[in-house]
């Protein structure tokens, strides 16, 4: 099996999460204190150490750091899981005053160099949660996202997005080509037959379009991945503008059987109170910076350091203007 989720059914249920799952929690749950109180014991004591040290770990941050330390976004990173390994990669930033959502997708060949592990398949990025599990899958995208700050995770699986999707009526989309491929063998056994054209998508077809990366004659996207990514991003878009107008309880009941996260009720109603308002206007998407290659007969992606922290940056920066 060569796919799994991709790009849009794994950031539309962390954000049906955190909008659908969290305004229903959020009203019936959640009720946080309005009140902080800070203990001056000590503070005087400390000042001196503090002040004289501030100018210096300002000029030694990064513009990277200073972005980061003084942003209120919150990280995310969402997971589609194909047995013991990660198929679906994407990281997702949410900033709660300008209300942007920013979508990285992570090619699951990343080339991610471990110690200990030399074997051409042990190297690539999606190799890392069968051996570390999911904070070891955190610890690597951060790292290759230049140390930005992962706080959550979000997994789902094919059954739960096809559910996610039959709960919202269908998301109407645009098929840009005739879609037909057959692999029996797959897991599940994958039959594609979509017409090109605008159309309705049950959770049965949603999941065909968003498997589908070749036909049987061996054609398929004229531009390759660059057409594949436009149009999971096309039905990413039309479905979260369904999540926005649509009963939300009724979604969130289906997403919370069948996503697997570390937010709980206080980190969902937060997010959720914050994002009201979002439109799919506030939702940007990006892939990983960077080129693919072949090393030894193995097929990696080997990601821009250089310019992965101008992205970062960007996205840091996004709304600040």
């Amino acid at each position: 099996m060569k796919s799994f989720l991709k790009i849009f059914s794994i950031a539309f249920v962390c954000f049906v999460v955190a909008i659908g799952a969290g305004l229903w929690a959020f009203s019936k749950f959640y009720n946080p204190s309005t009140d902080v109180v800070v203990s001056d014991e000590g503070k005087k004591e400390s000042m001196s150490i503090v002040d004289s040290n501030k100018e210096l770990e300002t000029e030694a941050k990064s513009e990277l750091e200073k972005l980061i330390e003084n942003s209120k976004r919150k990280n995310m990173l969402l997971l589609g899981m194909e047995g013991a390994r990660t198929d679906t990669i994407m990281f997702a930033s949410f900033d709660p005053e300008s209300k942007n959502l920013d979508l990285v997708s992570i090619p699951r060949d990343t080339y991610y160099s471990r110690k200990g592990h030399s074997a051409a398949d042990k190297k690539k990025i999606n190799a890392v949660y069968g051996d570390e599990g999911t904070d070891g899958t955190i610890r690597a995208i951060s790292d290759v996202l230049e140390g930005v700050p992962i706080d959550y995770y979000v997994k789902i699986t094919y059954s739960g997005v096809e559910r996610i999707v039959n709960s919202l009526g269908g998301v109407n989309v645009n098929i840009p080509i005739d879609m037909d491929y057959d692999d029996p063998y797959a897991e599940p056994p994958l039959h594609i037959h979509l017409k090109k054209g605008e159309q309705v998508l049950d959770g049965k077809h949603a999941l065909q379009f968003l498997r589908f990366r070749k036909s049987n004659n061996g054609g398929g996207y004229p531009d390759g991945d660059l057409g594949r990514i436009k149009a999971q991003q096309q039905f990413m878009k039309a479905s979260l503008g369904k999540v926005l107008s649509f009963k939300l309880p009724v979604v969130a009941n289906t997403v919370i059987k069948y996503v697997k996260t570390n937010m709980d009720l206080s980190d969902i109603g937060v997010m959720a109170k914050n994002a009201i308002g979002m439109t799919k206007g506030n939702l940007k998407t990006y892939s990983l910076p960077g080129k693919s290659t072949t090393q030894n007969h193995a097929s990696y992606f080997l990601h821009d350091q250089d310019a992965v922290e101008n992205l970062m940056k960007e996205i840091y920066r996004s709304g600040k203007e």
